[in-house]
């Protein structure tokens, strides 16, 4: 019988989660090192799907005993979910999230501690609300940004110095960092900034998160020993199942899923190794019988969109131009003169759209300089929507 995780949940039980033994043990050893004063910065990595929420609250789940441990996704901040990335934006998200994870965790006292802190430094506040009964001031914007990181980025070391007694550390994890591309002009004086205050920090540990490829230009922006951390992150990639664990994955949990060899081998190449997608497709297919390599082309084709939702999502979300350019590059990659000749317009109009996309990680530039698409699944999506419709689905119902 078939016990595959439905891919929506973001926590696993035991007999869910599957493999990544190694992974764990290393990066829970390290962040233990947090409660000797010896805290790390941790970047973990890997592409869409690949099972790093799942990974990142395993951990939490592991460590909470002892640590007070924030989990935040930036791209559920509301000034990224309205598209006007800043860095106020950003540090009001990351101060509403610490809030809400202590209360969790029951300190006592916390409103105390954040109202003396508030009343006893030169705030320009516009507003004050409350989250759970704690007071959340609501800056104004820029002229107080002084104010407000350094109120943010060390209100984790005043927890810790308040309830050490209780919490061997804190642990910050941030997930979907990529999303700090968005800053733009402000994206590399942001990650200096949140270095030059987390690198004295000797019980707060912090482990960065997100979909990126080991060729994503952010990556070297922030671990590199010329980035923003000087060399001095950690970065843990998440590599897909390899064809050995995915065979020995689908043999404890989806018994009922018989393959031949060469159905098996093309399982695999549809779904890449990635956990979501191995568990989202092996729901789906036929149980009890044997399936046939025709059978895998076939049910997988027929149900791309249930297993691909977050990039016809993602799809869906693009402007009209940002769709053009993935659609130039559904045959070949191309060079941005051949991109700009294909639609009709010039090279410099395709500059916002072309790092957009590259940030949202959907195309990417390979090591000919020419621009391809990265998720190969979206790009066969379109090309079954043309085969069947004979038009590119522009428009998503």
């Amino acid at each position: 019988m078939s016990s595959l995780a439905w891919v929506n949940k973001n926590e696993l039980n035991d007999e869910e989660f599957y493999n990544r033994k190694e992974e764990i043990s290393n990066v829970s050893a390290l962040l233990n090192l947090t409660a000797t004063g010896n805290a790390p910065s941790l970047l973990i990595t890997g592409t869409r799907s690949v099972g790093k929420t799942v990974f990142l609250n395993k951990i939490k789940k592991e460590l909470e005993k002892d640590y007070l441990i924030v989990y935040m996704d930036f791209s559920r901040a509301e000034c990224y979910q309205k598209g006007n990335m800043t860095p106020t934006g950003l540090l009001e998200y990351y101060f509403t999230e610490i809030i809400n994870e202590c209360e969790k965790h029951k300190l006592k006292k916390l409103k105390q501690v954040i109202k003396k802190y508030i009343q006893t430094n030169d705030f320009h506040i516009k507003d004050i609300t409350t989250i759970k009964n704690i007071p959340v001031p609501l800056f104004e914007s820029e002229k107080n940004f002084e104010k407000l990181k350094d109120f943010v980025f060390n209100l984790p070391s005043q927890i810790y110095e308040k309830y050490n007694n209780e919490i061997k550390g804190v642990i910050i994890i941030i997930d979907e960092i990529q999303i700090i591309k968005e800053l733009n002009d402000y994206l590399e004086s942001f990650l200096w900034l949140f270095r030059s205050y987390t690198q004295n920090d000797k019980h707060i540990a912090y482990v960065l998160c997100g979909s990126m490829s080991i060729q994503d230009e952010l990556i070297p922006q922030i671990s590199s020993s010329n980035g923003a951390f000087g060399g001095r992150i950690l970065n843990i990639q998440l590599d897909p199942f390899s064809k050995e664990t995915t065979r020995k994955y689908l043999n404890q949990n989806a018994s009922d899923l018989i393959f031949t060899e060469e159905s098996f081998e093309r399982f695999y190449k549809c779904t890449r190794g990635i956990p979501a997608y191995i568990n989202i497709f092996g729901n789906l297919l036929p149980k009890n019988t044997t399936l046939s390599e025709k059978d895998i082309i076939e049910q997988f084709d027929n149900n791309l969109n249930s297993i691909i939702p977050h990039l016809i999502n993602s799809w869906s979300r693009l402007t009209m131009k940002e769709k053009e350019i993935i659609i130039s590059l559904l045959n070949h990659p191309l060079k941005r003169i051949e991109i700009a000749k294909h639609m009709s317009v010039t090279t410099g109009s395709l500059s916002a759209s072309l790092k957009k996309l590259c940030n949202l990680g959907l195309i990417g530039i390979n090591n000919e300089n020419l621009y391809e698409i990265q998720e190969k699944l979206l790009a066969r999506w379109l090309k079954k929507e043309y085969e069947k419709y004979n038009s590119y689905p522009y428009i998503v119902i």
